[in-house]
């Protein structure tokens, strides 16, 4: 999408999805290059305005408005969650509950990662950063399968954009167009209010990556 307007849509988008978490919000954007977040406590409207929207210029981007399902309402359980893999950063934004947390922790811990929070998501994240693949791609899938329980996932790359959804299809996810680029989102009510067209449901099991070249899926 156009440059300024990417979170811009996303802060328009976390409004119309602000009953599903009044704790925090936060918006990440990549500019090819880099990525870029920003979250704090509060309603979306209270920790976004004019000023810190600014610097928020990119291409791709993803956004989430949290409630506490594990982890204290703490300023860094808020997410999106930014980490790094081989070199390059990715962000992840998570809605759901895991219910291998326990041992996938403990094993994660073992191999010496410290965590910041008690987070499901930083152990997703864990995951992924702490993958033996040559790519982030193939991270992100291998992470994604040692996962029990409900999730949907937004993934955000340098250059590119992953929508996950959970096997068993716990937590919504869909896909919607807008003026010829792809939004995924938890619920149709943020393709509302942005005016993007709704294409279809993510489907349970689905990884959907969007990049230049367009969307492709598999399950």
């Amino acid at each position: 999408a156009p440059e300024k307007k990417v979170s811009e849509i996303i802060f328009y988008g976390l409004q119309a999805l602000q009953h599903r978490g009044q704790e925090s919000a936060g918006i990440a954007v990549s500019d090819w290059e880099d990525i870029l977040v920003f979250k704090d406590l509060g309603l979306v409207t209270q920790v976004f305005n004019e000023q810190n929207m600014v610097p928020l210029v990119g291409h791709i981007g993803i956004g989430h408005t949290r409630y506490s399902t594990r982890g204290n309402n703490i300023w860094r359980n808020s997410q999106p969650i930014y980490r790094m893999f081989n070199n390059e950063s990715f962000a992840v934004a998570h809605n759901g509950n895991l219910i291998n947390i326990r041992e996938l922790r403990k094993e994660q811990s073992e191999k010496g990662i410290k965590f910041e929070t008690t987070t499901d998501t930083e152990i997703i994240a864990s995951l992924i950063e702490g993958s033996a693949s040559d790519n982030i791609e193939e991270a992100i899938k291998g992470a994604t399968s040692r996962l029990r329980g409900s999730y949907s996932l937004l993934i955000l790359t340098k250059d590119k954009l992953f929508g996950i959804r959970d096997p068993y299809g716990f937590r919504p996810l869909v896909l919607g167009s807008l003026d010829g680029n792809y939004v995924i989102a938890s619920e149709t009510c943020a393709l509302d209010i942005i005016d993007s067209r709704f294409i279809r449901e993510i489907d349970p099991g689905e990884i959907v990556v969007i990049d230049k070249d367009g969307l492709r899926s598999q399950m």
